[in-house]
């Protein structure tokens, strides 16, 4: 027993000390023990230090499974890639697209045709510039673990050619999960006529 000394009159047996008095230095207090008793308390202090420590693992495990699962949720990483695509619109992010955008990436508009290359170019140094823009009605088809399709409407506004414009798009995006996270392989926008 470290810090205590054992007393005139107690044996020490396989080295504990048993039906011993016990003093603590400095603290003035010396009882009668056994290593029985003190066998029993070890138990206690372990169980009760087992329990609290079960009990903590108990409630913080959903809380990690929780929060594990939103992290891992592919509804959730698709809509926060789709709201940073209307940021980067309004901040003419090529960097943003060209992680975003897959190598094969087809986009169409209406009637309009346009490959990776043309959408990268007309988001950057396009002569429309969006100052506003702003996702809705966002829904999640997922299609096994690494492909989904993500519908809704993109609202923008800014000046182009032709002055200033507010427009509503009704949007189709394909997504799949590579190498890279998840890019688009293929957008179609429809233009709302007014």
């Amino acid at each position: 027993m470290s810090g205590a000394s054992v007393m005139p009159g107690s044996a020490i047996v396989s080295g504990r000390v048993t039906n011993a008095r016990v003093a603590h230095p400095g603290a003035g207090v010396t009882w009668r023990t056994s290593s029985a008793q003190s066998l029993s308390l070890a138990l206690r202090i372990m169980r009760r230090s087992l329990c609290c420590a079960t009990l903590l693992l108990v409630l913080a495990s959903p809380l990690v499974a929780q929060e594990k699962s939103a992290s891992a949720s592919p509804a959730a990483e698709l809509i926060r890639l789709e709201n940073q695509w209307t940021t980067g619109l309004v901040k003419r992010d090529r960097v943003l697209f060209e992680k975003l955008l897959a190598p094969k990436f087809v986009y169409t508009e209406n009637d309009q045709l346009m490959s990776r290359a043309d959408v990268l170019h007309e988001v950057a140094e396009g002569s429309d510039r969006v100052t506003a823009a702003h996702n809705e009605g966002m829904v999640v088809h997922e299609y096994g673990p690494t492909t989904a399709v993500v519908t809704g409407w993109l609202v923008t506004a800014g000046k182009g050619k032709g002055g200033a414009f507010a427009h509503r798009y009704r949007f189709t995006d394909t997504w799949v999960k590579g190498d890279r996270g998840w890019q688009i392989v293929a957008a179609q926008d429809y233009l709302l006529p007014k």
